[in-house]
């Protein structure tokens, strides 16, 4: 047996006591470890006889089968006890993971891994900033349309008419606010992105984001304080500082979380194992990621419900300066709780920002193209080694290898899959203001105008177990893939169905008002017997359907952004995707004139025909995108982390790290 270098592997095993002195074992290639799936459960005297004699032919397939697994092979399936590892697993032990042939992608039904609880920490951080921040600008609405009520100096208005309201600037502008507020939240990340790959990583954005955040939020309460909020034009400029500092500390918050949890899951290629029923299934990463992000949206979705519950009602009953204090106090815990566990987190360092170096790249690929995006050769021809090839001179700053071109064909396929996302958020932005104003126009009981929207997140939280335990698992054992573009397209569908019952209800809000097309500004002049008698609840529909597309399409494009990514710009595309909901905004802007009475029927019905035309659009540009779905999924990774990683512009290939000796048995 050969003691060449390049034929040890370094096993990992955690060693016990009672065994003689581990030593470095000589291995016959990767398929000999491939073989050992269960190596710490097997005595000493069985480590030693299982290192045997590997033949050539053996060895010849496994060489092949590693161009494509980076490592795995295609010999037994693990067990399943052994591969519920979570944060603890070395991601060494992928050597040891048999990798799925064609035939098992093809026909073996595909789970989850087990999520780490890590993941569930961050997570936690996640629900608690959205319980503040959902908490917060769930009031945004009653804070700016509504005026103070008689003789009231903090807003409160007890759920009698005409309802709680401090700086009574109306439906348009508290429209053009929190359309702001929105756009602002989602345009920032890609400053945060920029900053977490360049210089800090993404562990310290988050914290210096989060420090930020709680400056505008306490910039939000002065503006919210009795000798502040009887001003409104005073109040209004404090309130707008608190809105942009915010917005600053959420933008570096919202585009490094998301890359933060699914990374500490650390099983970077699939494997195959056998269940306890003793079945063979393939533990996929890409859906264990989806997983991760089904459970972090209900997380996101539980602090929304929970925060704005708490605050509305904080609002009518105590006052817009507790609405704003509570949500400022609770996000303390989001640093504190990120700086108690980081020594237990999987934290990537800043690798130098390499959008500069994508770019480049995507000008020297079309420049070197024949025909434009339509040649089939356009990233082939120029990766370094077919630039090699052809006797070329290699560009100085080409310092990158083949797989990383791979990485970045594959980041700007999510790019475009993103580009559709501004129509489909257009329908889910009206439950931030215009669904709010519209269940002020009916009856609403004992019922504050603003709780009516937690229907949403109570939505997403009953279905999300629905979707994980029950419809998922159903389809996947039918043989049905759901897969993300079909996932993406109905969410469209659904949103589109949620505008057209919200433009129905308004057309009947018009029609059987008192008060006519012109409820808002008779409300305003003082009229109180403007609402329609129709139920509030009937809104049930329009914030059920777009809870509904939330967990198709908005869950979807997290898990999208992170599985496409390359490895050194996760952060960066996450931000590309959460910036798709800053251009909805700024579009909605276009929208703010028909945000009034008589035109609100107008304002939902082009929404939904806007949203429904995108999901059209969308299914027909990428109803071929799915077939490549597993091979972008399971593509080599690359070497080249990035402008600080000292990687060279040659990646050592397989056939380089493992020779082909002739073998002999030990």
């Amino acid at each position: 047996m050969s003691n060449s270098p390049k034929q040890r592997l370094d096993l990992g095993i955690p060693w016990l006591p009672w065994l003689p002195p581990p030593q470095q074992p000589i291995l016959e290639g990767p398929n000999t470890a491939a073989r050992l799936p269960s190596l710490t459960l097997l005595p000493w005297h069985w480590v030693s006889f299982c290192l045997t004699y590997v033949p050539d032919s053996a060895m010849a397939a496994t060489k092949t089968s590693l161009k494509i697994t980076k490592g795995g092979s295609l010999n037994e399936p693990i067990p399943a006890y052994n591969s519920e590892q979570g944060s603890d697993r070395d991601e060494s032990d992928d050597l040891l993971r048999p990798f799925p042939t064609e035939e098992e992608w093809a026909t073996l039904p595909r789970v989850a891994g087990s999520i780490p609880w890590t993941a569930w920490t961050v997570a936690f951080v996640e629900f608690v900033e959205r319980f503040s921040y959902y908490g917060t600008s769930a009031v945004f609405v009653n804070f700016i349309q509504k005026g103070l009520p008689p003789g009231s100096t903090t807003g409160a208005g007890f759920l009698k008419s005409p309802g709680s309201g401090a700086l009574g600037m109306g439906q348009r502008a508290s429209t053009g606010m929190t359309q702001f507020n929105q756009f602002w939240s989602y345009f920032t990340p890609l400053f945060g992105a920029y900053l977490a790959d360049q210089y800090w990583g993404r562990y310290l954005t988050i914290q210096y984001s989060n420090i930020i955040a709680v400056i505008g939020h306490a910039i939000l309460l002065i503006s919210a304080i009795p000798p502040v909020i009887v001003h409104p034009n005073a109040a209004m400029g404090v309130f707008a500082v608190g809105i942009v500092i915010m917005g600053i500390g959420t933008g570096g918050f919202k585009s490094n979380i998301s890359p933060l949890i699914a990374e500490q899951y650390k099983d970077s290629k699939a494997y195959v194992r056998v269940d306890k029923r003793g079945n063979k299934v393939i533990v996929d990463p890409a859906v264990t990621t989806a997983r991760i992000y089904i459970y972090f949206y209900l997380l996101i979705n539980m602090g929304s419900l929970t925060g704005s519950l708490a605050m509305v009602y904080s609002e009518h009953f105590v006052g817009f300066w507790l609405s704003f204090t509570l949500p400022t106090i609770c996000y303390l815990l989001c640093p504190a709780v990120l700086l108690y566990f980081k020594k237990t987190y999987k934290l990537s360092p800043p690798t130098g920002s390499v959008m500069g170096k994508a770019w480049k790249l995507f000008r020297f690929a079309y420049k070197n193209s024949k025909g434009g995006f339509k040649d089939t050769e356009f990233w082939q021809r120029v990766k370094p080694s077919e630039i090699r090839a052809r006797g070329e001179v290699v560009p100085a700053w080409m310092t990158f290898d083949d797989a990383w071109v791979d990485e970045v064909k594959r980041g700007i396929v999510a790019c475009k899959v993103f580009l559709w996302y501004p129509l489909y958020w257009l329908a889910y932005n009206q439950m931030t203001n215009n669904l709010t104003s519209q269940a002020s126009t009916m009856v609403l009981g004992t019922t504050p105008n603003d709780i009516v929207a937690k229907l949403n997140p109570i939505f997403i939280i009953i279905v999300i177990p629905i979707m994980d335990f029950g419809i998922y698992p159903l389809l996947r054992k039918c043989g049905v893939n759901l897969t993300p573009i079909k996932k993406i397209t109905a969410g469209f569908v659904l949103s589109s169905m949620a505008m057209v019952s919200a433009c129905v209800t308004q057309y009947y809000i018009y029609k059987l008002s008192p008060c006519g097309d012109n409820i808002n500004a008779l409300v305003k002049a003082g009229r109180k017997d403007c609402a329609a008698p129709i139920s509030v609840w009937v809104q049930v529909f329009p914030y059920g359907l777009i809870g509904m597309s939330e967990v198709l399409a908005s869950i979807t494009k997290l898990e999208y952004a992170y599985t496409k990514a390359p490895q050194n710009m996760k952060s960066t595309v996450q931000a590309i995707a959460l910036f798709t909901s800053a251009v909805s905004s700024a579009l909605g802007q276009a929208l703010v004139a028909l945000s009034d009475d008589p035109l609100l029927v107008w304002n939902y019905g082009s929404v939904a025909v806007v949203a429904m035309i995108g999901g059209i659009g969308f299914y027909l540009t990428f109803r071929k995108a799915d077939r490549d779905e597993d091979a972008m999924n399971n593509q080599q990774e690359s070497a080249y982390l990035g402008n600080t990683s000292g990687a060279t512009d040659k990646a050592v290939s397989q056939e380089e790290a493992f020779p082909d000796e002739k073998k002999t048995p030990v």
